[in-house]
């Protein structure tokens, strides 16, 4: 986690909605969960504090676009070579966002942890950005949604949703890590062959 629950929570008393949207960019659950609590103790607007934590949420996602849009030409050649990343591999992944773009995104947002690597991919497979937004937009109303009312009922939890939120960001990682492991092994198992 990038900032202290305390310290966190403190600004976001003392600042509000000018925090809390540069909080949901960086720090997104965290932030929602911590935006819905300060909503039931009656120091944010409940419907404000939803609508600038989607705002922040999707500049994040954008952010990661980006990074991932522009970036796949300039270095893709340069340095993908170490990581096992070839420009067939590039094409079959721009092959993949046009038939599964929806259900792909979708994944990448219940994935705490993991998530960004599909908002990177999505932008190295040059997906229409509109698209992405489209689809990012639903999955963070959703997701946004149940984490600030999370944050307003069980708020009063907070550092023990916390510890579950970094556990669940452990398990996408350690996933994400075996897979990209056992595609690497199948990949070359299959070159040999």
């Amino acid at each position: 986690m990038l900032f202290n629950l305390t310290d966190a929570a403190s600004w976001l008393l003392h600042y509000k909605y000018f925090v809390l949207f540069p909080a949901a960019i960086v720090e997104g659950p965290i932030a929602t969960v911590l935006g819905g609590f300060l909503a039931a103790g009656g120091y944010l607007n409940i419907f404000w504090a939803y609508g600038i934590i989607v705002l922040g949420d999707l500049t994040g996602d954008g952010l990661w676009y980006w990074l991932g849009y522009s970036t796949r030409g300039k270095h893709i050649g340069k340095w993908g070579k170490f990581f096992g990343i070839t420009d067939q591999r590039v094409e079959r992944l721009e092959t993949h966002f046009e038939k599964h773009s929806g259900k792909t995104l979708a994944l990448g947002k219940i994935s705490h942890g993991v998530g960004t690597v599909f908002l990177v991919a999505a932008g190295a497979a040059k997906m229409p950005f509109w698209k992405f937004i489209y689809y990012n937009l639903l999955g963070t109303l959703v997701k946004s949604a149940f984490l600030i009312l999370i944050g307003y009922y069980f708020g009063h939890a907070i550092a023990k949703i916390n510890s579950y939120l970094e556990f669940i960001a452990d398990i996408s990682i350690a996933i994400g890590l075996l897979l990209v492991v056992a595609l690497f092994f199948y990949s070359r198992r299959k070159q040999k062959t």
